[in-house]
């Protein structure tokens, strides 16, 4: 398990209704639990939802308490004020703001708990339109994309192929980069009997620039830290990058190529990620 600190690369969703199973979920591996008080909670569940999450809090270890995020119900919803005292009484953390499309709403969130970290969960067309006023809000701490929310919002079937998320991707990832914020959040992959799709899906994240994503099931944790790794070859080569400049720097070649210095830089990065 990585560090509290350390940047997360899974956060597995866990109903607000249903406490017995937070500590399961900690101990599941993911770097970041979150508690659910949106879509996982039926309305005449809400305030439930919220006593249990309160009453967690109020015996959770400083650790147990820094990998927890609360996901709210959106600035729009019947229970957003609610959610934000509750939030307060708790004194999370981290929270995670659905329907992000303006930078009020970041403000509301943190007027509530001013020393929370806000994970910007972007999903609609308007909110991917707003992304960058979003990103450069004050308290966020990293943009998530609600992939199933925002396929919705533009009529879009992604059961079988995601390339209808691409140029929204890319538009999250820049923002995010623009802001100086970490890699962004993948959205869930639904399919829990196929963990190819889970696989497929975050490859092509991957390669929009994203660096970690939403699980709705423990078993999908480990695959996908175990995807994020270097592979052997990758690790190889970093080694002779960096070997190569040590042995003649500022003008090494390898296998026919100049090691200029962004060659550098990604071996390193590679290196990096392997020690994570």
């Amino acid at each position: 398990m990585k560090p509290a600190d350390s940047l997360p690369r899974t956060y597995l969703f866990v109903p607000g209704t249903r406490p017995d199973r937070f500590a399961k979920a900690l101990a599941s591996g993911a770097d970041r639990v979150v508690l659910d008080l949106e879509d996982a909670v039926a309305p005449a569940d809400k305030q439930l939802a919220r006593d249990g999450v309160a009453d967690w809090f109020g015996t959770a270890s400083a650790d147990e308490r820094s990998r927890v995020v609360v996901r709210i119900n959106d600035a729009a919803s019947f229970w957003f004020m609610e959610d934000l005292r509750a939030a307060q009484t708790c004194r999370c953390e981290q929270v995670l703001l659905p329907k992000a499309e303006d930078a009020w709403q970041v403000a509301a969130v943190r007027a509530a708990v001013p020393d929370a970290q806000v994970l910007a969960l972007v999903e609609s067309a308007r909110g991917v339109a707003r992304v960058d006023e979003v990103a450069s809000a004050a308290g966020v701490a990293r943009l998530v994309f609600g992939t199933l929310d925002f396929a919705l919002d533009l009529d879009i079937d992604i059961a079988d192929d995601a390339a209808g998320l691409i140029y929204a991707c890319g538009r999250i990832a820049i923002a995010s980069r623009v802001a100086g914020l970490p890699a962004p959040v993948a959205g869930v992959t639904p399919r829990l009997d196929d963990p190819q799709r889970l696989l497929a899906d975050f490859a092509l994240e991957r390669r929009q620039g994203f660096g970690a994503k939403l699980c709705i099931h423990p078993s999908q944790v480990a695959p996908l830290h175990a995807a994020l790794q270097p592979s052997e070859e990758s690790l190889a080569w970093a080694r002779r990058v960096l070997e190569a400049d040590s042995a003649s720097p500022g003008a090494a070649r390898l296998d026919g190529r100049m090691v200029d210095r962004p060659v550098i830089a990604q071996a390193r990065r590679t290196l990096e990620r392997a020690r994570d």
